[in-house]
């Protein structure tokens, strides 16, 4: 009877193959530590084969996917759990999709006893948060569904909104963010705090900027935290200078391995392993530079500007602006204006480039749009102008980060 009602199952819901059967049948008729031949003719409390049958049919699963991590459930003797727990999370606002993830991110969810999540729900609620946030900010951080109100998630939340600055940032992280809440207040958030503050000499409040952005950093384990700090070490960056958590930031970002290639493809275009270090120091996000980006900024204002690789080095921050919006666009607007003759060399390219969009109309090209109308098409291909004398700014954001 048990072995035909699995049967049925798997042949409504998709024609698996023969192997995926029977690697079902074993999943839920044997224990892994339990012979073929002894389990022969052994009578069990209900197998719990039915697991297979509530996940296909109760939560939308395929048979395929059950296998995947249906193991943890096969203690379960009868649905009354997985009931209460699906029910009780629909009328929470999840769909079925939502509930599929969250079991498959953690089967154990369908043993939890629905009185223990009803406080994270209410607490959530409290907090603010609508019934579509908490939705996001539990798929997000399913983790919550496990922590309790008092001991964990309350200190976390308190610890967190003194270190963004307001709560409404700590929830919009929490909605964002996976695994936000994952880290504990004691062995990790508190030890590696300690460490910036009292072994590195950072202020929390210089700390707190770049959690903004990042707040893996702090949550990362503690040993991490200092093997990040050691490779900012290497590079010859004082841990009093303002930029050393930015460089933290930026370490974060690139694994050894990828902070070498980086260093030997510069190495490619003449630097030397100090200019590089020296750059980093100046501009740590260079490092979230992709090398196809950087290799065709490099080439640009090597082979078009005609600056040298020492040069660059020394105004890295040139390398930081988009090439297709700022770079390009500007070197053209110059270009155009020495044709014409209208250009008084006033300026080098390394300060037209730091110029705000709204500055530099106002001095290269709105002085001339009735005789260069040329320099207005220039802007207008590389989509910061949009006509009728209003700027459209660009993101003076990296393109090509990795």
């Amino acid at each position: 009877m048990a072995a035909a009602t699995l049967r049925s199952v798997l042949r409504r819901n998709s024609l698996l193959p023969l192997f995926e059967t029977y690697r079902l049948r074993d999943l839920f008729f044997f224990s892994s530590s339990v012979d073929l031949p002894a389990a022969v003719g052994v009578t069990t409390s209900p197998d719990p084969h039915f697991m297979v049958e509530y996940l296909v049919n109760s939560c939308g699963f395929s048979p395929s996917e059950v296998a995947k991590f249906s193991k943890p459930l096969a203690h379960l003797r009868s649905t009354e759990k997985p009931d209460a727990v699906v029910n009780f999370m629909r009328s929470q606002g999840f769909d079925g999709a939502g509930i599929r993830k969250l079991i498959s991110l953690n089967p154990n969810y369908l043993c939890v006893n629905v009185e223990k999540l009803a406080p994270k729900f209410q607490f959530l609620r409290d907090l603010g948060l609508s019934e579509s946030d908490i939705v996001d900010a539990i798929l997000k951080n399913h983790g919550i569904l496990l922590f309790n109100v008092q001991r964990s998630i309350v200190p976390k939340l308190e610890l967190w909104e003194s270190l963004l600055g307001s709560r409404e940032l700590v929830l919009n992280r929490l909605k964002k963010t996976g695994w936000f809440f994952s880290s504990s207040v004691e062995k990790t958030l508190h030890p590696n705090l300690k460490f910036l503050r009292d072994e590195c000499g950072i202020p929390e409040e210089r700390v707190s900027v770049v959690l903004r952005r990042h707040p893996q950093l702090i949550s990362r384990k503690p040993e991490s935290l200092r093997a990040l700090v050691a490779r900012a070490d290497e590079l010859g960056m004082p841990r009093q200078s303002r930029m050393f958590v930015r460089t933290l930031d930026a370490l974060l970002m690139v694994s050894k391995e990828r902070f070498e290639a980086k260093v030997e493809f510069m190495r490619s275009f003449g630097w030397s392993e100090s200019e590089f270090s020296s750059v980093v120091r100046k501009v740590p996000t260079f490092l979230c530079i992709s090398l196809d980006m950087m290799r065709r900024k490099m080439e640009f204002f090597i082979n078009i500007v005609g600056d040298t690789p020492s040069f660059i080095a020394s105004q890295p921050s040139i390398l930081l602006y988009s090439l297709q919006k700022r770079v390009i666009p500007r070197f053209r607007v110059t270009e155009m204006l020495k044709l014409k003759g209208l250009w008084t060399g006033k300026y080098k390219f390394t300060s037209i480039l730091v110029f705000t969009d709204t500055k530099f109309m106002e001095k290269f090209v709105l002085p001339h749009k009735e005789n260069v109308p040329e320099l207005l098409d220039i802007l207008r291909v590389a989509g910061t102008w949009k006509g009728n004398d209003t700027l459209h700014l660009a993101s003076e954001d990296e393109e090509g980060l990795s």
